[in-house]
């Protein structure tokens, strides 16, 4: 749901959802596909895939905050009547299609994996919560949400890399929970900040608080940086808390306040930007962009399956150089370009997004 005052649609948003979208794709084929570095290189020998591969990093974290401002947006302008029973059930079905990418993705997920799907889906759930709470309460559950994530991690002793055996293994002490809350790839600590974020900056977009919103960037970007700084200057080495709260690291498993915060602060500036722009020079319907943001979810789910359990094969997997890993990715977005524009001449039928609407909206 992408709505404005009169419940015209934020066609900007579809598009930046479908951007970031595909970043967070980027990203999997690329690290999927790729063989890595030759004999005697590293990483930094390939600066255009690593500048490709780190420019994408803010596609999750804006993922998670246009899904809660479409969640508030909806709340704002759907009737009262059956409202809260419209976010459980799309929380439910978004939770239920990640359970579903773990179980067709064996070679990533367990069944206690918790990934972004799962977490925006428990977000979305207790929109019914959110939505009765004022901008000042949501923005200190963001604060708590945060404070808490690096004090649970010292608490459980998380390691400092995560690997994926570890993100999938529901057999840790307090099992499934622990992945959800804190220890798989998108855990609700400090993730579901992200999304209350995006909650809070949605009704700012509705009033048309954008500088609140630029704000808002501003002072986490700071913060984010500030503590990053404090970390580098003190010499703070693991296992201290000021170490775990703000570290940067490549990778980000778990991921720390700074790498969130330093993400964060852009995306909403990035945000605001956008709604601007819509207001000036609103983006079509048919748009490539705009089409290609409202298949997201659908080509979210079947990324995963696709690319990382038909690869193996196929004999790709591990196996391209940079040139035919950016190749990859270049065909597979044209083709999803392509194919959004003709599907949304048919309403997006049998998609994930159809899905949503048909059985979670019915009131």
């Amino acid at each position: 749901m992408s709505a404005q005052p009169g419940g015209a649609r934020l066609t900007t948003l579809d598009a930046l959802r479908g951007l970031s979208v595909f970043a967070m794709i980027e990203q999997h084929v690329g690290i999927w596909l790729w063989r890595g570095p030759d004999p005697g290189m590293t990483r930094l020998d390939y600066p255009g895939l690593v500048a490709f591969n780190a420019g994408s990093a803010i596609g999750a974290p804006m993922f998670y905050v246009l899904a809660g401002v479409g969640t508030s947006l909806l709340c704002r302008h759907a009737r009262a009547q059956g409202l809260d029973g419209v976010l459980v059930r799309r929380g439910l079905m978004l939770y239920a299609f990640g359970v579903l990418v773990n179980l067709l993705t064996p070679s990533w997920f367990s069944w206690a994996s918790f990934f972004a799907l799962h977490m925006m889906g428990v977000g979305i759930a207790l929109a019914p919560l959110w939505r009765r709470m004022s901008d000042r309460a949501l923005l200190v559950l963001v604060a708590l949400v945060l404070a808490a994530t690096p004090l649970a991690q010292l608490w459980l002793e998380t390691p400092d890399e995560l690997t994926n055996p570890r993100m999938r293994d529901a057999t840790l002490p307090g099992g499934a929970l622990r992945l959800a809350l804190f220890e798989s790839q998108y855990p609700l600590f400090p993730w579901l900040a992200t999304f209350l974020v995006g909650f809070w900056a949605g009704r700012a977009i509705d009033r048309g608080a954008l500088r609140s919103i630029v704000a808002l960037g501003t002072v986490v970007f700071a913060i984010g940086a500030i503590g990053h700084a404090v970390v580098w200057i003190t010499g703070a080495a693991e296992p201290d808390l000021l170490w775990r709260a703000f570290r940067l690291k490549l990778g980000w498993f778990p991921a720390s306040l700074a790498i969130v915060m330093l993400l964060l602060g852009p995306t909403l500036w990035i945000l605001a930007g956008a709604v601007r722009w819509h207001r000036r020079r609103p983006l079509a319907a048919d748009h490539p962009l705009v089409t290609l943001g409202r298949i997201s979810l659908t080509v979210f789910i079947l990324h995963a399956p696709l690319f990382r359990e038909l690869s193996r094969p196929l004999g790709i997997w591990s196996a391209l150089g940079p040139a035919p890993t950016l190749l990859v990715i270049a065909v597979f977005t044209a083709l999803c370009v392509v194919g959004s524009r003709w599907w949304s001449r048919h309403g997006y039928r049998w998609g994930a997004e159809w899905w949503m609407r048909k059985l979670a909206d019915r009131r």
